[in-house]
Order: structure tokens, then C-alpha cells, then sequence
């Protein structure tokens, strides 16, 4: 984890509340933050927690992780690997199980190209075996076989 990189985020967060159109004192008061601390935070005097960004966060509309990264807290590939499983996660087109099938796929990709991290608990304690069902499309699964929808060739990450 890298250190605080605060003159950086004080500045971007300058910017994103004069894009939102936001006062100081009104981003203090919808993020839950006192006026002087969220004016010491942008002038880079302070350092604000992973708590109070996400708050900031909120309030402006915008990804938390996007500020943990300005902040120095977050590398940008971790970043992006988050917002990609909330998407999936936060997809109301797809049940539960899709959406652990879906992770799994998705890690296991990111491993075989090298960039694999830890499985969610998440994901592991509510997937189960990524066959039957899972798949929605083609493959030569004979349809008398469960658990080869889709050709049934991907194995959840082992750690």
C-alpha cells in the first residue's frame, strides 16, 4: 500500500465538488463533515480515513474507490477490480448464483493472465460448481448431463 498522497487528493477533491457545484460548506454538510476539517483535507493539511472518504464519496457522487486511489490507499488495478465485481454484483438482471458463477469466471481469467487475487468470501461461500446451469449458451454439452451447460470447462480458482 503505497503512503498518502494528500496534496493530490485535496486538489481532486477540489475539483470534483466545483464540478458537482458544491459549496464547501455544503459538501461538509451532506458528507457529514465538519466545514474546517473537509477545508483542511483539500488544502492537503489533513488525512482523512478510508471512513470519511467514502463519506465524501457519497456526497459527491462518485466511486470511493476513486478516492482511495487519489489518496494513495489503492492501486488503480485494485480499483478497477472492484468496480468490476460491484457491477456484476449490483446487476439486477442476473440472479445470485449467475452472479458468484459470473465472479469465479471472471477470477479465474484474472489468474490465468496473472493478475489473480484472493477469491471473495463472498463468492466462495455462496458459489457452487459452475455447471449446471450456469451457462446459457451452446457449447456440445449433451443436455442429459448436468453440470456442462455451456460446456462446463470452468473450474472455480482453487487458494
Amino acid at each position: 500500500m503505497a503512503s498518502l498522497n494528500v496534496g493530490n487528493l485535496g486538489g481532486y477533491l477540489r475539483e470534483q465538488r466545483r464540478n458537482a457545484q458544491l459549496s464547501l460548506r455544503q459538501l461538509s454538510e451532506a458528507a457529514g463533515v465538519s466545514n474546517p476539517y473537509l477545508s483542511q483535507i483539500e488544502r492537503g493539511l489533513r488525512k482523512p480515513s478510508a471512513d470519511i472518504l467514502q463519506q465524501l464519496a457519497k456526497a459527491l457522487r462518485i466511486s470511493a474507490e476513486t478516492l482511495y486511489v487519489q489518496a494513495g490507499m489503492l492501486d488503480e488495478r485494485e480499483r478497477e477490480e472492484l468496480e468490476t465485481r460491484a457491477v456484476i454484483l449490483a446487476d439486477p438482471s442476473i440472479n445470485e448464483r449467475q452472479k458468484q458463477v459470473l465472479l469465479q469466471i471472471y477470477e479465474s481469467f484474472r489468474k490465468e493472465n496473472g493478475l489473480g487475487t484472493e477469491t471473495t468470501e463472498s463468492t466462495e461461500a455462496t458459489a457452487g460448481p459452475a455447471g449446471k446451469g450456469a451457462g446459457t449458451g451452446g457449447g456440445d454439452a449433451d443436455e442429459d448431463t448436468p453440470g456442462t451447460a455451456g460446456g462446463g470447462a470452468v473450474t472455480p480458482p482453487s487458494h
